[in-house]
């Protein structure tokens, strides 16, 4: 990603290859209406084939209030069914975007992260939260449902029984208890989350780039599959590492007892 592009709703911020995108609506908890969504869809779709020289992403919220209070219900007020079928298919658009981003993506939970919010911080890679942060998919007590992977993304981190208990209550849950479920990796005072996640990103952003694409890509879709099929998966994205010139850096780095330096190559 050689140059930034201009969004309505997000913040960008770009420094040795790690972007950090930033929800900018704080005055209303950082609301996903349609502007958002389109924000988001844009930016992430091209980084699933065409990432470039990008080597992780961090998505968080403005202000110290919310990541996401999930979708804006005041712009949904009076919509007919099919204006929010067709905001829902942006909605869907820009969750899988995020979920196919070929680079890691690391979501720092700043505060409330409700509904759409919530689902896509678990869209990312992984999640680290402020120890103010809360989280809750509430769409059950509005009459619809999770739609941006919360029923499917919430049990792959949560286990079945307790995502559906979160599910079809809808209530609210602290970053402790999504700590001790396995939802999220780290907890953290607000004011060191930042410092902390960026830590984080900056070490992914150290290795070797083909190799985290691979080993993402390995991961995730193994996790769709049996075993069998899995190590298959494991095994080809290997493969794709042998040829590559930051293998040999590595190598060589390790034999002359040097920080490796790697290009993408």
């Amino acid at each position: 990603m050689n140059a930034l592009p201009e969004m309505r709703r997000l913040n960008l911020g770009l420094d040795d290859g790690i972007l950090t995108v930033t929800f900018n609506r704080p005055e209303v908890m950082n609301a996903l209406d349609t502007a958002t969504i389109l924000d988001l869809r844009d930016l992430f779709l091209p980084l699933k084939h065409t990432p470039g020289d990008l080597r992780c992403v961090v998505l968080t919220g403005a202000g110290d209030r919310a990541f996401s209070a999930g979708g804006d219900l005041k712009e949904r007020n009076g919509m007919s069914d099919d204006d929010w079928r067709l905001q829902h298919a942006i909605i869907e658009e820009s969750a899988y975007a995020v979920l196919d981003c070929a680079v890691p993506v690391i979501a720092a939970v700043n505060g409330v992260a409700f509904g759409g919010g919530c689902e896509l911080a678990l869209c990312c890679d992984f999640i680290h939260a402020a120890d103010t942060a809360r989280f809750a998919l509430p769409e059950v007590t509005r009459g619809i449902m999770p739609g941006a992977g919360g029923t499917q993304n919430l049990p792959r981190a949560v286990g079945e029984r307790r995502a559906k208990e979160i599910l079809l209550t809808g209530r609210p849950f602290s970053a402790q208890q999504a700590l001790d479920w396995g939802m999220v990796n780290a907890v953290h005072p607000a004011a060191e989350l930042m410092p902390q996640v960026m830590e984080v990103a900056r070490a992914i952003a150290a290795n070797a780039p083909i190799s985290v694409r691979q080993i993402k890509m390995a991961a995730h879709q193994g996790m769709q599959t049996d075993l069998t099929s899995a190590l298959r998966i494991e095994v080809a994205a290997y493969e794709r590492t042998i040829p590559t010139e930051d293998r040999r850096e590595g190598v060589r780095a390790f034999n002359e007892k040097r920080a490796p330096r790697f290009q993408g190559r």
